[in-house]
């Protein structure tokens, strides 16, 4: 196998959800305001962009888009510049230049903007879009139907439970299977020349829990949530990765975002 490198990564800066905090971890009380990021990264072989955060018209019109129950409850905060196309383009590119997005799971907040890269080829792990179209009754509002409808028109290439896949078969970018939170949620390792990130999608929410070794409340499987809490831990100790845990406001405010590039 050749060893390579990302040439960039970038942090795209996105609108916030303020949620009840036990929804979050367990124990916790009040409110919360929690970033949706997405990841835009740069390799020789192409453009790939991991998770495209809510729909993009929500950052505007959240009922028109989620309707007013689901929309009363998630307290969207941002701008239009916030809106994922549009943070793309400022950094220079076009949303036709993306050619892999990588899902870490299919809930509306990690897969509004999806349907901006129809040509794109599209990555979940095993059993994620069958779930997606015949969710659970526990979570199922995190999915939104006439959204996961138009996924049966582009190209999806499945990550198969218990397996990592090197994305451009250089070490690079490993997308990784870390089920629990849903069926198919993967995490994805960016090996970059100074650095290298393990971002978590939602195997891990807040790195309280990661400390704690605590699951989610809404896991759709709990055993298997914490077994993928653990083997992120333990590799992020022994490799000495950079560890984001994306929706946590901590870890957002630790890093650096777009424009500023890590490479």
């Amino acid at each position: 196998m050749s060893v390579g490198f990302a040439r960039r990564m970038w942090a795209l800066d996105c609108p916030t959800l303020t949620v009840d905090a036990v929804t979050l971890m367990y124990g916790l009380t009040g409110k919360m305001t929690i970033p949706m990021p997405a990841f835009l990264i740069e390799h020789p072989k192409g453009l790939v962009l991991f998770d495209t955060g809510i729909h993009p018209d929500a950052i505007e019109d959240p009922v028109a888009i989620y309707g007013q129950e689901l929309a009363d409850g998630l307290g969207i905060a941002g701008t239009i510049d916030q809106r994922v196309d549009r943070q793309i383009e400022a950094l220079g590119y076009k949303t036709s230049d993306v050619t892999h997005v990588i899902s870490s799971h299919l809930h509306f907040d990690h897969a509004g903007g999806h349907f901006l890269f129809p040509n794109a080829t599209f990555y979940a792990g095993q059993g994620e879009l069958a779930f997606a179209h015949y969710p659970a009754k526990l979570g199922d509002f995190c999915f939104i139907p006439e959204h996961v409808a138009q996924y049966k028109n582009w190209t999806w290439r499945e990550v198969a439970s218990q397996t990592d896949l090197d994305l451009f078969g250089d070490g690079s970018m490993i997308i990784m299977s870390t089920p629990g939170h849903t069926p198919g949620e993967v995490s994805l390792k960016v090996r970059l020349a100074n650095r290298t990130f393990l971002l978590t999608g939602d195997a891990i929410h807040l790195r309280a829990a990661l400390e704690l070794e605590w699951p989610f409340p809404l896991d759709y499987d709990t055993l298997s949530a914490v077994h993928s809490l653990l083997r992120i831990k333990r590799m992020a100790e022994s490799e000495e990765l950079s560890l984001w845990i994306n929706h946590d406001p901590d870890d957002w405010a630790h890093y650096q975002h777009a424009p500023y590039c890590y490479e």
